[in-house]
């Protein structure tokens, strides 16, 4: 893989390598844009290439895969289609960006790149409880999110940690599945909003495990059981469940736009109506760094079709840069 020229000012930079941005790159790519992603680094848990489907087992609800697919298999698909096409990856992480003159620059620390349009993809993550085995045992027993992988749950007995609208909302959706849901809160009472409590307390399938959190986890190659623990007497007890869904919340990967693009209250990029546009004119953004709502891969790679499509207009009515419309479809 040749390595971009420092002088290059490109057409497209694309931050971020999960479903939103490799869909982008694939459309840029056959659009004759050349994009150039800065993919992430492989040793970190927020910013590797392929983003949340990398740390993904099965996946079952992505159209086209009749038998499932494995998500870093997925990504991997993903990936070699954007390069069959043209797109030139760099394999680490954006240090720095200055989006206030044009052409845009970005920085690998001391490396500096350029571009005229610049597509945000840089994703969120989830928040975990920090416990020994957690990661271990992801998409094996534990998730964090119920509509990938409730499915998987039929059957069984699955606790959910958290009290807010999004705990409320897993509980709800996994008892679809589930013979039982317990869900397991620090406080004594729920944050989420009075009409999610009120369907959950009428719910036959949902019991509350009320001052516990979860401080051990168990099994080896698959969930088996947890133990909580009493916030205020730090008593200990068994809780046999063989399916947890950690619900505390996720975190868009947006430290780096801090001051630059505009967010919402919890960090999320904030886009144009119907469109991936943010409020610097020629940079736009897609995925889970701006859909707080929906974090599906399905809607991600969406939004990187209509990122793709928003730079190669802009490109068209304001650079002259891009090929001619179609080329795309």
């Amino acid at each position: 893989m040749s390595t971009p020229s420092d002088d290059d000012v490109r057409n497209v930079i694309i931050i971020g390598s999960g479903p939103a941005g490799l869909t982008a790159a694939i459309y840029a790519a056959r659009a004759n844009l050349e994009p150039l992603m800065f993919e992430g680094e492989p040793s970190s848990t927020s910013d590797q290439p392929g983003g949340q489907l990398m740390l993904t087992t099965d996946v079952e609800n992505y159209p086209g895969f009749p038998d499932g697919i494995m998500g870093p298999e997925l990504m991997l698909n993903f990936r070699a289609q954007a390069e069959r096409f043209g797109t030139e990856f760099v394999t680490d992480k954006v240090t720095a960006v200055d989006f206030s003159t044009r052409p845009f620059r970005v920085w690998v620390r001391e490396r500096e790149y350029r571009a005229e349009t610049i597509i945000v993809s840089t994703g969120a993550r989830s928040l975990w409880l920090g416990i020994e085995n957690e990661q271990r045992l992801t998409g094996h027993g534990v998730s964090s999110c119920a509509t990938c992988d409730g499915f998987f749950f039929r059957g069984h007995h699955i606790a959910v940690i958290g009290g807010g609208d999004s705990a409320i909302e897993e509980a709800t959706f996994l008892t679809k599945f589930a013979d039982k849901v317990t869900i397991v809160h620090r406080r004594d009472e729920l944050r989420a909003s009075k009409i999610m409590q009120d369907r959950a307390f009428a719910n036959p399938k949902i019991e509350f495990l009320w001052n516990h959190t979860v401080v051990e986890l168990e099994g080896t190659e698959k969930l088996e059981g947890v133990v909580v623990e009493h916030v205020e007497t730090g008593e200990r007890s068994p809780l046999p469940v063989t399916g947890l869904f950690v619900a505390i919340g996720h975190k868009p990967n947006t430290d780096l736009f801090q001051g630059v693009l505009d967010m919402d209250e919890n960090g999320y990029l904030e886009t144009r109506s119907g469109s991936t546009a943010t409020n610097i004119d020629g940079v736009f953004a897609c995925g889970d760094v701006q859909d707080h709502v929906y974090r599906q891969a399905i809607t991600a790679a969406g939004s990187g079709c209509m990122a793709a499509i928003d730079a190669e207009r802009w490109l068209e009515a304001n650079v002259h840069a891009a090929a001619p419309a179609g080329a795309s479809g």
